[in-house]
């Protein structure tokens, strides 16, 4: 079955005009909030630690100086249970504010994954900041437990991942290909163990958000103000559940829902894949010159026909490393396409497949390589191991039975019939995560936050990844949330140059005013 995965954000800057496992109740598991967080004194020498700042490293391959930024590591427990025992260090970089408007504190942010690294979304982004928030915020970029430079798990080596992403496999329907899955499954994770075994248990979302609250308080707020897109709001809501006095102004862009049964939250990216995928081909057609041809009603189908032949005869590709584009391998490079805007993607997607029709993989592969990060000297940077790690880690599903299975099988045929033309029964009935080593106490539930400051949630009608019935349900859930909207496409909305959207959620940031009830923006 093929699986858009929920990739995290790249360059998703603060500029003016990231299915993650859902949660569980924390009943029992951890201290209440009176006696936990800054007001355990088991944790004291966490969050009275000092803080070492020091100008960062430049990086030559981004647009501004990072030495600009302001670097550091924290030190958290592993194992929050366990807080004498083993640490590990979260790395943290900083921009400080221009001081140029009224100071309202630090601003964490989360770019998406799990398995996005905060440190490159900042690096990224910095150079085109919004001058409202950089006048009142000292805005910081974090890579979570697992993640990027903050103790990272690792699984595969970069020949390994090559193979794994490039691999078709036997065609959905043949007996053999369950048993190819299962085999690629067991692989990732016996690398996962030898590699990273201490770190798994603890590489969960709540963890994160713990370790949120202690960098919270060394940089001197009381409450946590917050920006989180994709995944980072399934973080965000987390924060909220665990600290809900400690809420300061979240905002919580490409929303996923903490209670959506896992089964279904994947039925309904696939759904919202082929709506965004769908509309892109008949807007192709009716342009000059469209790969897909001139038919409306046709042009999707000619699109997967393409991508799924690709089985039979990949492309060669310009990149003088000998690889060639497979089906895996190009429906990877179309589904990234399919998180930008219609402004962005579509004209790029519509290049592709032009490349791509006249023999030519090359583009299609260096979509799929920056979805997958890998480098030009094919290096991994290690997402996709700490996107499926954190997931397991978050959410562990029991095997649907078999009326669910059929009832999902019959959703996907009715609602997405190009994505789940090759699905069967066997890509339902085993469990999420069947062969992880560690079990997770997650559940899905709803997150109230009582008592929590109010929580701004941006939904885009036409997101793909998140889609946006969840952002609905999130900030129904919630105990004191407002739901902004986007009619448009794309994963995500503030910060992508809609003027409506950035100046609802500036002044939300900035004057804690939120934007009308109901407000919708186009």
């Amino acid at each position: 079955m093929r699986t858009a995965i929920p990739a995290a954000l790249v360059a998703t800057a603060l500029v003016g005009g990231c299915s993650p496992g859902p949660g569980g109740s924390v009943a029992g598991r951890i201290k209440d909030s009176a006696g936990k967080g800054s007001n355990d004194p088991e944790l004291a020498a966490f969050y009275t630690q000092d803080l070492a700042w020091s100008a960062c490293d430049d990086d030559p391959e981004t647009e501004g100086d990072e030495r600009d930024l302001e670097c550091t590591r924290l030190r958290v427990p592993l194992d929050y249970a366990d807080p004498d025992g083993k640490e590990i260090r979260i790395s943290v970089m900083r921009l400080r504010s221009d001081g140029s408007g009224p100071r309202v504190g630090s601003m964490l942010t989360n770019p998406g994954g799990p398995g996005g690294s905060g440190l490159d979304y900042l690096k990224n982004s910095f150079v085109d900041v919004d001058p409202a928030i950089h006048a009142s915020f000292d805005i910081i970029g974090f890579d979570p437990r697992g993640v990027g430079e903050s103790s990272p798990v690792s699984c595969l080596d970069d020949d390994a991942r090559d193979r794994m992403n490039a691999e078709d496999g036997p065609e959905p329907q043949d007996p053999e290909a369950e048993e190819f899955e299962d085999a690629l499954d067991k692989e990732f994770v016996a690398g996962c163990q030898e590699k990273s075994g201490e770190l798994l248990p603890h590489v969960g979302s709540r963890n994160v958000a713990r370790d949120m609250d202690i960098l919270r308080s060394l940089l001197g707020d009381e409450k946590l103000n917050y920006l989180g897109y994709s995944y980072g709001t399934y973080l965000g809501a987390l924060y909220a559940e665990e600290f809900p006095a400690r809420v300061g102004r979240l905002v919580l862009d490409g929303a996923v829902d903490p209670a959506a049964d896992p089964l279904d939250d994947t039925i309904g990216q696939q759904v919202g894949f082929e709506q965004s995928y769908t509309r892109f081909a008949q807007d192709c057609a009716t342009r000059a010159s469209c790969p897909l041809g001139t038919d409306p009603d046709r042009a999707a189908l000619v699109g997967i026909d393409f991508l799924d032949g690709l089985r039979d005869e990949p492309l060669r590709t310009r990149l003088g490393d000998g690889r060639e584009l497979t089906s895996n391998l190009g429906w990877t490079g179309m589904i990234s396409l399919l998180y930008s805007d219609a402004e962005q993607g579509w004209p790029a997607l519509r290049e592709a497949f032009n490349m791509a029709m006249d023999g030519d993989g090359t583009a299609f592969m260096v979509y799929a390589d920056a979805y997958n990060g890998r480098d030009e000297d094919g290096r991994y940077d290690g997402m996709m191991d700490a996107f499926r790690v954190i997931s397991c880690a978050d959410s562990m599903a029991e095997a649907p039975s078999p009326q669910r299975v059929q009832e999902a099988l019959e959703r996907m045929r009715r609602e997405a019939p190009l994505f789940s033309r090759d699905v069967t029964a066997a890509d339902f009935d085993d469990p999420s995560c069947e062969f992880w080593p560690f079990r997770t106490t997650e559940k899905p539930h709803a997150v109230k936050a009582p008592g929590s400051n109010p929580i701004l949630v941006v939904g885009t009608t036409g997101d793909p990844a998140t889609p946006y019935a969840a952002a609905e349900r999130l900030a129904a859930g919630f105990e004191n949330a407002t739901l902004l909207t986007l009619d448009g496409e794309g994963h995500t909305a503030y910060g992508h140059g809609n003027e409506c959207i950035d100046d609802a959620v500036n002044a939300y940031l900035v004057s804690g005013t939120l934007p009308a009830a109901g407000t919708r923006c186009s």
